[in-house]
């Protein structure tokens, strides 16, 4: 089949009741995705207040501060690309992390009124729903005539696995309803249609899906561009019509793109706060991931999904063996379609290249190098979780999905009718496989609990007292990726103090752009991450005295403050000892003033 032969079905078979027109039967399938997606965030809808995902970890606490900082940016006409507010005197570079400005600036006015949480709330119920609908829009339009198989498409797209996990704590990546666009648009151009239009749109979105999420753009161009040497490879003879549309219409949609986004992505590279790449180690899936089923599905089975998976925000196959089974059989019925075909290919590669660099079967390692291995360390790569590379497959098996469920029910449109005898029920049988692949990976609702209270020292506006214009809290110890409720006490505070350090990315050092997670600890920092993991009050000699003021200086300290948690009576001890002062308990908390120790 050529690579617009479906589309080309669509417009052969238009009518006036086609579902190419808007319709109501569109309207209730993307009111369901909506619903749907309602219902996997119910628990967090109904406790805006308190309520937090229980697996995002600190992720939602840097996700609202994000959002937060990124609205007070807008609405004090600030440079949205950076923040002062953790990592204090240094800040931190907002481009260079997954603030994903693209939600971020323009529901300001709903952060500002109503605070971050109703912000991540619709990231995230949007961002499932908004993906499953892009992606039936544009199968239904431009894949398959019947509006079936592009809901199971598109349902797939939205809601798969992946996309759950990654919902429990990570907008970016369950936000792919720019990317269906940018695929058709490239389509369009290839056709020769107004390339240099369709080119300008093209960058457009391109430049938006930046500041959505830079990775997932990254994965799905390279899914992209393996299904498109898959294809010309066995249809070599469409290519030299295209060339030229393609070099045109790709050429300034790039142009348009880098315009636009010349001078952020400058800052997020060599900007202040900047870093060139991040290195997270090998972590490409074991093999089992693609069998198992996920922990928060239908069938989920969380002690064997944790087993093969970093944390439950990253389990990002776990597609489960029916539905592996189901693409195997599938790319063997439809091998003789040149579309479907590299849509296979397209699929098996990327789940090839999620292996990383060495092939690991249920924790063996077999020595058997994996494709990753040739990218690993080339720029960009060298950034990205190559087991998330898996996701990659997400739209290839929705598409896959939609044109099988257009091919079933063509062959039963012409199956033949036996005078007296009741037609074979094919489309029947076939949903009812469909139902019985993707039910065990449907997935549950999201799990919410209460987050513990900000205390009343800063809440209630106590901490004003003590923190003069410019000066910064120091939370015992200091915020950090597992000390992040510091970051939701200073939303609760109203952003009107800066903290030092924090959970973030950045530079591993002022001549060291490699990233790392956090700041560069001072000594003081040290210190109190020590009592954390051993519950031991520090043994403190004068030299330690001494830095410690000196750590106060550089962090343009006013006040120390410690909550009553684990470990409390070893921090206040340590505290004291350092600064040969003792604590104060002011409303619900220990804190010592330093403005008269520190000039």
């Amino acid at each position: 089949m050529s690579l617009f032969q479906a589309e080309a079905e669509v417009e052969a078979e238009k009518t006036p009741t086609s579902p190419r027109r808007f319709a109501a039967a569109d309207a209730a399938i993307m009111g369901g995705f909506l619903l749907f997606a309602f219902l996997l965030y119910n628990g967090l809808w109904l406790d805006l207040k308190e309520g937090y995902l229980w697996n995002s970890a600190s992720d939602q606490n840097l996700w609202e501060w994000f959002f937060s900082v990124t609205a007070d940016n807008v609405l004090h006409l600030r440079n949205p690309l950076s923040t002062h507010f953790q990592n204090h005197p240094l800040g931190v570079n907002l481009m260079a992390n997954t603030a994903m400005l693209g939600i971020g600036i323009p529901l300001s006015p709903v952060t500002l009124t109503f605070g971050p949480t109703v912000t991540w709330a619709i990231a995230l119920t949007g961002g499932l729903a908004g993906t499953a609908a892009a992606w039936y829009w544009v199968f239904s339009r431009h894949l398959v005539t019947h509006r079936v198989g592009a809901a199971i498409g598109g349902a797939f797209v939205g809601f798969a696995p992946p996309m759950i996990s990654h919902g429990n704590a990570h907008p970016n990546f369950v936000a792919w309803f720019v990317l269906p666009f940018i695929a058709l648009l490239v389509f369009k151009i290839a056709r020769g249609e107004r390339p240099v239009r369709n080119g300008i749109f093209l960058g457009l979105l391109a430049a938006y899906q930046i500041f959505l999420g830079e990775e997932p753009l990254l994965i799905f161009a390279m899914a992209f561009a393996i299904f498109a040497i898959a294809y010309f490879a066995t249809n070599h003879r469409e290519f030299p019509p295209m060339a030229k549309p393609l070099g045109i219409g790709v050429g300034i949609g790039v142009l348009v793109a880098l315009v636009l986004c010349a001078f952020p992505l400058w800052w997020q590279f060599f900007g202040p706060q900047s870093y060139q790449a991040i290195e997270h180690g090998p972590v490409g899936n074991d093999t089992a991931a693609f069998t198992r089923f996920a922990t928060q599905s239908v069938a989920g089975q969380p002690q064997a999904a944790a087993d093969v998976s970093m944390n439950r925000t990253e389990e990002n196959a776990f597609f489960g063996w029916p539905l592996i089974v189901l693409m195997v059989v599938i790319t063997v019925w439809l091998w003789r379609e040149a579309f479907a075909r590299a849509l296979a290919i397209s699929m098996f590669v990327m789940a090839w290249l999620s292996l990383g660099v060495q092939i690991i079967v249920v924790h063996e390692e077999t020595g058997i190098p994996g494709p990753w291995k040739l990218f690993s360390e080339l720029p960009l790569f060298e950034s990205l979780l190559e087991s998330r590379l898996a996701m990659g497959c997400i739209p290839l098996i929705g598409a896959l999905l939609a044109l099988a469920t257009e091919r079933v029910h063509a062959v039963a449109s012409n199956l033949p009718e036996v005078p007296g005898e009741r037609r074979f029920p094919l489309r029947l049988l076939w949903i009812g496989v469909v139902i019985a692949v993707l039910l065990p990976i449907a997935p549950t609702q999201l799990i919410v609990k209460d987050r513990p209270p900000t205390p009343r020292f800063l809440a209630d506006g106590t901490w004003r007292s003590y923190v003069a214009p410019g000066g910064t809290v120091v939370p015992v110890p200091l915020p950090s990726s597992g000390e992040s409720e510091p970051l939701h006490w200073q939303i609760d505070a109203g952003l009107g103090y800066s903290m030092p350090e924090g959970y973030f990315v950045g530079p591993s050092g002022p001549d060291d752009k490699r990233g790392r997670y956090g700041a560069i600890q001072r000594p003081t920092s040290i210190i109190f991450d020590q009592i954390k993991q051993t519950g031991v009050p520090a043994t403190i000699t004068e030299s330690q005295r001494v830095q410690a003021l000196e750590d106060l200086r550089y962090w343009n300290a006013d006040v120390l403050v410690l909550i009553p948690r684990e470990h409390q009576d070893a921090f206040r001890t340590t505290v004291d000892l350092l600064l040969r002062k003792p604590a104060e308990f002011v409303d619900g908390v220990w804190v010592w003033d330093v403005r008269t120790i520190t000039p």
